[in-house]
């Protein structure tokens, strides 16, 4: 690590102090989240960038946050069976809930769609930015650094997994455990209504199919089991419900998600703002303050939907930074699997490239996919631009991800150090290709 770049990295740890216990929790709309997003808005302002905020309308409870819910039909599902074993126009009504359920959890849970967002309640949230120029005012080409301001809702399992911070494994199975049997009981509980929907609906219209069906020994056996069945979903689907704790007071302090990519990206530019002559050449910079990631993505989706055809994205390459805190684990994110997106291959290979030179090893080898919901180099990468995501995180849920154990004193100050080596010298990289090869879009193979 560069010894002159130890007081960036100190004021970085110290502003992920200040957000994790001044600030505190930051559900995305939530008051923590405008604090944060003001006060790295105020530090821009201490080295003469004046910081613009777009505000933009999020749902904090239709993507991830909302996941409960799908505990709470499971839950009525199985109450709901005992009713419609005697009244088979119920098990119309209860499909028509699970297939708009399952639509859904598809869609804007794993999908991150916005289609479903004016269904929940909406609060205002923002997207904080500062632009770096050259002396001269002039720039072929931008780099975007870029966290999220928001934390997330906390994760009762995962949390409770702190007893077993000493066996991992053992909390690692436990969380998914929980987790897993939430998720299939609810999802029982939704296909079965569906099919018994079908079949009675079939039955109403005099479909002979659904007469043969209903008839049958292994619907009759099925109308059995189900007398028990429920009582075991309701378990599993009250575990769903308990998995993201509603109360923010609880939420996550995000220290480690995402207040060190906040403090990194402003760190770069005021590194930058006081070393002119280290910046590079016809370059703008920007530091982003992304709102709302922890709801589906929706501040990096308003930024790139506002940003489209103005000119900001043109020339421009992403650095998203999102948790830089376990020493062996440094990473990039090379493609958010559930958003079907694949990210650039020649950020990724500048990073690697990096890790190599500066002795970092990691126990993922230095890159992986995102195992879980998406990242804000998503809608960038849509947007046209060459995006990346840069991690040291273990990928595994563990004991502090996505609750309130996300406290700084977990890491130190050198893990953030590291982390500011390696993006300074990858904006290096950057100004070497863009000067040989010029801007060529987001690559994916």
């Amino acid at each position: 690590m560069k010894s002159e770049n130890r007081k960036y990295a100190q004021e970085a740890y110290d502003i992920v102090t200040h957000a994790a216990k001044k600030i505190g929790s930051r559900l995305p709309g939530s008051e923590g989240e405008r604090k944060y997003a003001s006060y790295m808005g105020d530090k821009l302002r201490e080295i003469g960038i004046e910081p613009k905020t777009e505000e933009f309308s999020v749902s904090p409870r239709s993507s991830i946050g909302g996941i409960p819910y799908a505990g709470y039909v499971g839950l009525a599902l199985c109450i709901l069976t005992y009713f419609a074993q005697s009244n088979f126009n119920l098990w119309i009504a209860m499909a028509f809930v699970s297939v708009v359920t399952l639509v859904w959890l598809v869609c804007s849970v794993f999908l991150y769609k916005t289609w479903f967002d004016m269904f929940f309640r909406q609060r205002i949230s923002q997207n904080v930015y500062g632009e770096l120029l050259p002396e001269d005012g002039k720039y072929d080409y931008t780099i975007i650094l870029s966290g999220h301001t928001d934390t997330s809702w906390n994760w009762k399992h995962s949390e409770h997994a702190y007893r077993y911070k000493d066996n991992p494994i053992v909390g690692i199975i436990a969380t998914y455990a929980k987790v897993g049997l939430g998720a299939v009981c609810a999802l029982f509980m939704m296909f079965a209504s569906i099919a018994m929907g079908i079949i009675s609906t079939g039955y109403l219209l005099g479909a002979s199919w659904a007469h043969v069906a209903a008839q049958s020994a292994s619907f009759l056996s099925f109308l059995t089991l189900m007398n028990f069945i429920p009582m075991i979903c309701a378990i599993g689907c009250g575990l769903l419900i308990m998995w993201c704790d509603p109360h923010e007071e609880n939420a996550s302090r995000g220290a480690m998600d995402n207040a060190t990519g906040c403090a990194l990206s402003y760190e770069v530019i005021k590194y930058f703002k006081e070393n002119p002559d280290k910046m590079p050449k016809n370059c703008r910079i920007i530091d982003f303050n992304c709102g709302s990631e922890e709801a589906g993505l929706r501040g990096s989706i308003a930024f790139a939907k506002e940003h489209r055809n103005d000119g900001m994205l043109q020339n421009a390459y992403n650095i998203n930074i999102d948790s830089i805190a376990d020493k062996d684990y440094f990473e990039v994110a090379i493609m958010d699997d559930w958003q079907f997106t694949r990210f650039d291959t020649d950020l990724e290979k500048m990073f690697t490239d990096t890790f190599k030179e500066l002795g970092i090893e990691s126990k993922t080898g230095g890159k992986i996919h995102n195992p879980v919901g998406g990242c804000d180099s998503t809608p960038m990468t849509k947007a046209g631009v060459k995006s990346i995501t840069f991690a040291a995180q273990n990928p595994i849920l563990t004991y502090y991800y996505h609750t309130w154990r996300d406290l700084p004193e977990r890491f130190d100050v050198d893990t953030v150090h590291a982390g500011f080596d390696v993006i300074l010298s990858v904006v290096d990289k950057i100004a070497e290709f863009q000067e040989t090869n010029g801007y060529n879009g987001p690559q994916t193979k």
